[in-house]
């Protein structure tokens, strides 16, 4: 029987426990998208996890869709996450870089020249983008061309390449809470009418083309996907979201991925149930669990990992918390997304026994 603390086997990478950090926007870096030694500091005090999925990044200028978010797309950016990715290893932790191509969740004052964001098509979502000058609108995006999606799937494998060059043991592919990835897979965000809309095969051939391309420079050992059905965020709807999902991870089959990370927020559907039987690899779950759901999830063989988010971020101690039953601080929520340690570095952890 499976618990937190029997080890797995990811990939090439040997975990101590089953407890991972979940990915998580937390606004960090510099104006040029560079992470500092804050952030060094930040990931270097979770190190205990049994692996830590970094914050987005994107992969290219235009994948860009928040404040001080960080990129992996230069000389400069790619030297600041090595110092990260070293100091992760020097605690004994590994590190998987999670890339982010926020498509039409971003805004013009976010972009290279004021551009537009760029989607399959041209639908505005809902909400707000957080810009120097306050929120703003959304805006409808510029629906990508046939001739332009190489280049940004190339981007993606771009930036495997340059996680990899930084000491990152290896990379997710964000394809979930409506960014681009799963603007292409989902039929409210994609009305194309080329190969890559209509069905769900044509949906969902960005994402397969873009997994090929970063397992072509890790190896597929070392690449990972994480996925949201029906969360909602951002916008993002589907006619037939349990049909979507089916049929694109029983097209994961077979690819060898390190793991299927799928979070679960609100869904009616139990998608654990409905997905982790097509799926041929280690498979976690999070979204909503607490120690005891954990526990039980990996006995009943429902998860081979578990992800916490929140939980991490208020208790970078979080495994050794677990082992021995103790309290757990109460995370901030109004410092999530603010700049400097407060809310960030500043949580202490619970001491020798």
């Amino acid at each position: 029987m499976n618990t937190l603390f029997t080890p797995l086997r990811i990939g090439p990478h040997s975990l101590p426990n089953r407890l991972v950090m979940a990915p998580m926007t937390r606004s960090r870096a510099d104006i040029d998208g560079v992470p500092g030694e804050l952030v060094a500091l930040y990931y270097t005090q979770r190190a205990s996890a049994g692996l830590i999925i970094s914050e987005g990044v994107y992969p290219s200028a235009t994948g860009k869709g928040y404040l001080r978010t960080p990129g992996i797309i230069d000389d400069t950016q790619t030297a600041a996450w090595k110092r990260v990715a070293d100091a992760v290893h020097a605690k004994g932790g590994r590190i998987f870089m999670q890339i982010m191509h926020c498509g039409r969740i971003s805004h013009p004052a976010l972009l290279p020249d004021g551009e537009l964001p760029v989607a399959p098509s041209p639908i505005k979502p809902p909400g707000q983008a957080w810009t120097d000058l306050g929120q703003q609108d959304f805006i409808t995006p510029r629906a990508l061309g046939l001739d332009e999606i190489p280049a940004v799937i190339d981007s993606y494998r771009t930036a495997t390449r340059r996680a990899l060059q930084a000491g990152f043991d290896g990379v997710e592919l964000h394809a979930a809470s409506g960014y681009l990835p799963e603007q292409f897979l989902s039929s409210g965000s994609n009305c194309r009418t080329d190969q890559y809309g209509g069905p769900v095969e044509n949906r969902a051939r960005f994402i397969l083309e873009t997994l090929a391309a970063m397992i072509a420079e890790a190896g597929s050992g070392r690449v990972g996907i994480k996925i949201s059905p029906e969360m909602g965020y951002n916008g993002i709807t589907d006619a037939k979201p349990q049909e979507t999902f089916t049929w694109l991870v029983e097209h994961l089959r077979g690819l060898g991925l390190a793991y299927l990370h799928v979070a679960l927020f609100g869904a009616d559907t139990d998608y654990h149930a409905l997905l982790r039987p097509r799926f041929d690899g280690v498979y976690l779950i999070g979204g909503g669990l607490d120690q005891a759901k954990a526990e039980t999830a990996l006995a009943e063989g429902r998860a081979d990992a578990v992800v916490f988010g929140s939980a991490f971020i208020a208790n970078p101690d979080l495994p050794e918390r677990f082992r021995r039953g103790a309290p757990l601080n109460v995370p901030d929520k109004d410092t999530f997304f603010s700049p400097g340690a407060q809310g960030y570095t500043d949580y202490l952890g619970i001491g020798p026994e």
